[in-house]
């Protein structure tokens, strides 16, 4: 049993290793939990199924780090376990057969940063490595590159650090995509309205992903592995379009939530930590809901859900604030949780120890955070004369994608800018499109997206300094060079 997660990266794991455990002759089966009734990771109840079932050997991807008690469990029925994973390591380690994970202490893989499909492949890659000592189907030499666009999608959507080996396995699975032999991304990205060639690390980020999140943020996250998987063009095509609809629904759910969690939460002043308690949110939204407030007031924040009689929690940090090791000084109060240094999840034990869980996470939040770390910084690159952006400068900045978590696009700064035209585009007129000028007469075009109220704020020959990105705008065969504003301040 291939034992997988709920999310992108979870399910591109599964796929991972399930499709190379089958291409050797294999018996495989394949088990991911219901984020609703399950929670994240081994579950008694599952354990006991799957050994009842006459399982030889499970083998988690992207969890069971932190199961103790679950891994105990199989060992007592007899059902060797191996441990996949690339989350924190607990204060007491699961007793399994094997574990696989760069981050336990004692681990001397230099590599820290893999993503649980990483792992995963990194399995493969051992068994593909050494499967000709064995009496298995024998695969072609390079089979294994057909796996890296799984890979690529998962490492992405679990917004590990896109530096070393992950920049790789990234780069070239981007490449493996643009080719991908996957009849269900093919159809995904028909959904999508996108091209298969040109899909990059921010059509992952931003439409692949989600996509394959929906299914296990409203129900059962099966149908993004099945679409991963499938040979059967009919198949694909219903998962395609399946997966579509239920992010529109999550998109809308995660809008109304969003709306009463605000209203909760009424004016943000001097707290250091946003936690903010609901009912009946599902489970699968709430990290959603935690990652827009983080980023919008620039601190924690915890987003708690009383569902289906638990009490479930998501959070989302920021960089001074290791939310992780917050959660483990809390251990007392918590049925579980886990996660990484700037996301986690976690389950409440009881309303007293919520109580107490919310009074601890403030005062370590208090105790650990200062009026400096609650504002927001831009880091710049360099700055630059508009003149000097060309596409010579293009040419440079492409050798550094993909962009990403650790690998950040690069952001220039440009002084006593001069306002030639402002108009707003877009719907609702959310949009600026401001045309500017610098050192020479040469009018630079340049888009705001969501700075549409600046419209009120500028008029012609007004001076600004602008933070911006490089960005290639292209219709109908044409490429121009337009800069994308991160922000600005009037003169």
């Amino acid at each position: 049993i291939v034992y997988g997660d709920y999310d992108a990266d979870g399910v591109s794991s599964t796929a991972i290793l399930s499709s190379t455990l089958k291409a050797f002759g294999a018996e495989v089966d394949v088990y991911i939990p219901f984020r609703e009734t399950e929670g994240y990771g081994l579950n008694l109840e599952a354990v006991e199924q799957i050994a009842k079932d006459g399982a030889d050997l499970v083998i988690t991807v992207d969890c069971g780090i932190s199961n103790f008690e679950e891994v105990a469990m199989l060992n007592k029925k007899k059902v060797d376990i191996i441990v996949t994973d690339h989350h924190a390591e607990p204060k007491k380690l699961p007793n399994a057969y094997a574990i696989l994970n760069q981050n336990l202490k004692q681990e001397k893989y230099p590599f820290k940063f893999l993503a649980g499909c990483g792992v995963a492949y990194k399995l493969a890659q051992g068994l593909i490595d050494k499967h000709k000592d064995y009496k298995v189907k024998q695969l072609p030499e390079g089979w294994e590159k057909w796996l890296l666009d799984i890979v690529a999608i998962g490492t992405i959507a679990d917004m590990v650090p896109l530096v070393g080996e992950n920049r790789t396995l990234v780069r070239y699975g981007l490449t493996v995509l643009q080719k991908t032999k996957r009849i269900g991304l093919k159809e995904l990205t028909k959904v999508m309205n996108g091209e298969l060639e040109k899909l990059d690390e921010r059509a992952v980020g931003w439409q692949i992903a989600p996509r394959l999140n929906a299914a296990g943020r409203l129900g059962r996250a099966n149908s993004s592995y099945e679409l991963l998987v499938t040979k059967d063009e009919k198949e694909a095509k219903e998962l395609a379009e399946g997966l579509n609809k239920t992010n529109q629904e999550r998109q809308k759910l995660t809008d109304k939530i969003m709306t009463e969690a605000r209203e909760i939460l009424g004016e943000v002043k001097n707290q250091k930590i946003i936690i903010i308690v609901g009912q009946d949110w599902p489970t699968g939204l709430v990290g959603l809901v935690s990652g827009r407030l983080s980023d919008e007031y620039h601190r924690p924040s915890l987003i708690i859900s009383r569902f289906n009689n638990e009490i479930i929690g998501s959070g989302r940090s920021i960089e001074s604030f290791n939310i992780v090791e917050a959660l483990a000084e809390c251990d007392k109060f918590l049925s579980r949780y886990g996660g990484h240094a700037q996301a986690c999840g976690f389950t409440v034990k009881d309303e007293n120890n919520l109580k107490q869980f919310i009074e601890k996470m403030t005062e370590l939040a208090v105790a650990g955070l200062t009026e400096n770390d609650l504002i927001p910084v831009i880091k710049i690159d360099a700055e630059l004369k508009l003149e000097e952006v060309d596409w010579d400068l293009w040419e440079q900045l492409e050798k550094f994608i993909p962009f990403g978590e650790g690998n950040y696009k690069p952001q220039f700064m440009a002084k006593n800018l001069n306002v030639t035209d402002i108009n707003t585009v877009g719907k609702d007129n959310k949009h600026l499109r401001l045309m500017v000028s610098h050192a020479t007469k040469v009018v630079r075009k340049t888009i705001g997206f969501c700075f549409g109220d600046w419209c009120a704020k500028l008029k012609k020959d007004d001076k600004i300094d602008m933070v911006f990105e490089v960005d290639v705008n292209e219709w109908n065969g044409n490429r121009e060079l337009q800069l994308k504003i991160v922000d600005m301040k009037h003169k």
